[in-house]
């Protein structure tokens, strides 16, 4: 039997509590809940308790007082400070602000507006400083300054030229290293001390990934992912006396690395992480190999994750997920090999009436091998389902084995979910993804039309009841798939996705602008590809268009200008073409606030709902 319907708010609201900190000693716990403040509508706020042990005691202390936006992130600065990022009406103009835990007094470090910050090193052998990258003065590139967290004081570290999109710091936080770009070519440049001048050591063509990650524990070497005369992201080391050659570490036949990890305290490479179908990882220490098998022990049945250290790295905040659920939080002692622990995310959705998350694979037109995952509703026969089809964003992204709340909300109401990671989705090597250059709205999406022909051809999705949504580049495949094949959607919903490639392009951040040739490269330039650019523009095209359409966006949107959603709506509503707008004014790229997203699921459920006419649930 199918099970109940769940509430929109159980599937998207705010955990009651979660986001676990460790301070630095060990002695107290800094968490997010939502907090109304003033009557005010509940934001995530910083809270700390004291631990004895790795158990909480005594009353939860709140230390922000965000009324307007859920606070970004946040973390320990040693075991006296919280630092944290927030932004205004999405418009992700972060600033950085510190809070001290005792006294409670709020400092804004980047008090500049119409600037971006963040954090490029927390400086964890300096208790006083960190380093804080941001683009005042110039938006269209970022300098790092050394920032004293207490009294606010900036100092420049180092000054960007205008080329450089990217800063690595050795072990002792010196800026050392750097990515720079022209538009099309990518430099590697580095310097032995802060007092010299970078020089470049590795220059490849944009298509070529170099990226350094971290110095060795002697700071003379860097470790780096790079794909140099291979397919794959593999993680190397380069001696920058000697940068053309590269010592092989760790790599993964017909899958990019996409992250690696360090232990400061023990100066050692622990480990790699990667995604086939779920998440993997390589180890190279006995020790962070023997953690992972003993919390596996401990958690049969679900992935690890670990997400906050003390200093001594004896106790880490651990999460245990799986694919029907956000899952729990832990305090692992990783010298008593205990677990205590802390919440359950969302307790409101009992796992076993969650959908399984199944990886699938089909061959496109033109004979690539496209992977991505299918989720069927529970206690339902998987023949002749309504089904939705979810292109995710980025594009240069991918979708990925796990809790997906808007996957599991559709699951629940009766819809098969399909996400595909079509030609240009990462992880899948060079030539995967440089086959999206230039094919937005062409065989990026035939892949995705492909998909829902195997969906059909599999028995599954009824084809007279299949809708597609996504937001971002998802929007815009939204767009493109009731463009270029019509008859195929019975309903569309675009959330925050591009209409225009023109304008598109025209209006991106100041701070995407270094990059601009390469965007041109990678997806037209409106001069030289004009014509097939308004030909896959579906604000250009609208008149091709007959499928229902829904659209979500957010007014302050830096990514994806609001304008891309106003020239859609006009353009069919002036045909008469049936088109459901949400705009909403506190919001930028995608709802955060709460309210917005449980307005959203809702409207969109209803429209869902109206036009594939999923069969009724019991309640």
């Amino acid at each position: 039997m199918p099970p109940k319907h769940y509430a929109i708010e159980d599937f998207f609201r705010n955990p009651a509590r979660g986001y676990f900190r460790l301070a630095d000693n060990g002695t107290m716990l800094g968490f997010m809940e939502p907090a109304s403040i003033g009557g005010e509508p509940a934001r995530m706020n910083v809270f700390v308790q004291p631990l004895e042990g790795s158990k909480p005691v005594g009353q939860p202390r709140r230390l922000t007082e965000e009324t307007e936006r859920d606070i970004a992130q946040y973390f320990w600065k040693g075991s006296d400070v919280i630092i944290y990022e927030k932004d205004f009406n999405g418009d992700e103009n972060f600033h950085v602000l510190v809070v001290d835990v005792h006294s409670g007094q709020i400092t804004d470090l980047t008090p500049f507006p119409g600037v971006r910050a963040s954090i490029q090193d927390d400086l964890i052998d300096d208790p006083g400083h960190v380093l804080i990258s941001h683009n005042k003065r110039n938006p269209e590139v970022f300098d790092v300054y050394r920032v004293n967290v207490h009294s606010g004081e900036l100092t420049l570290v180092a000054e960007n030229p205008g080329n450089i999109v990217a800063w690595q710091t050795d072990h002792m936080g010196r800026v050392r290293a750097a990515l720079a770009s022209d538009g099309l070519d990518t430099a590697v440049l580095y310097r032995d001390t802060e007092s010299e001048p970078f020089r470049e050591i590795i220059k490849a063509d944009f298509r070529t990934s170099i990226y350094p990650e971290f110095f060795t524990p002697d700071n003379r070497e860097l470790y780096v992912f790079s794909n140099r005369g291979r397919d794959n992201i593999a993680l190397v080391v380069i001696d920058p006396a000697r940068p053309d050659e590269e010592r092989l570490v760790f790599e993964v036949q017909g899958y990019d690395l996409d992250g690696a990890g360090y232990s400061h305290q023990r100066q050692v490479l622990t480990m790699v992480s990667y995604q086939t179908d779920k998440p993997q990882y390589h180890f190279f220490d006995e020790l962070t190999a023997q953690r992972f098998a003993r919390l596996r022990e401990k958690l049969p049945g679900y992935e690890i994750a670990l997400q906050s250290e003390t200093r001594d790295e004896n106790k880490y905040i651990v999460a245990a997920y799986n694919d029907r659920s956000p899952g729990s939080r832990y305090i692992y002692d990783t010298e008593l090999n205990t677990l205590d622990k802390l919440a359950d995310i969302n307790p409101a959705l009992p796992e076993h009436d969650m959908a399984s998350m199944q990886p699938i694979a089909f061959e496109s037109r033109d004979g690539l091998t496209i992977h991505g995952y299918l989720t069927l509703p529970v206690g339902r026969e998987a023949r002749k389902l309504p089904c939705i089809v979810n292109p995710h964003g980025g594009p240069w992204d991918r979708d990925r084995w796990g809790f997906n709340p808007e996957v599991q909300f559709m699951a629940n109401r009766g819809y098969a979910v399909l996400q595909i990671n079509f030609r240009g989705s990462t992880g899948y090597g060079r030539k995967f993804w440089e086959a999206s250059f230039g094919q937005w709205g062409l065989t990026m999406q035939d892949d995705i039309t492909d998909g829902v022909q195997w969906l059909i051809g599999q028995g599954i999705a009824d084809p007279a009841r299949i809708a597609i949504y996504g937001g971002s580049y998802g929007g815009y495949a939204t767009l493109a798939g009731i463009v270029s094949t019509p008859d195929l959607y019975a309903a569309a919903v675009d959330y925050v996705g591009v209409s225009n490639l023109l304008t598109f392009l025209n209006t991106i951040p100041p701070y995407w602008k270094p990059l601009l040739t390469k965007m041109h490269a990678m997806v037209g330039d409106p001069e030289k590809d004009r014509q097939r650019l308004e030909a896959t523009s579906p604000a250009l095209n609208a008149d091709k268009i007959r499928t229902p359409l829904f659209i979500a966006q957010g007014a302050h949107d830096p990514r994806v200008n609001k304008n891309e959603s106003d020239q859609m709506v006009d353009a069919l509503r002036a045909r008469s073409v049936e088109v459901e707008y949400m705009v909403k004014d506190n919001e930028g790229h995608g709802f955060h606030n709460d309210e917005n997203k449980f307005e959203f699921y809702a409207r969109m459920e209803a429209f869902l709902a109206q036009h594939l006419k999923p069969a009724s649930v019991q309640d």
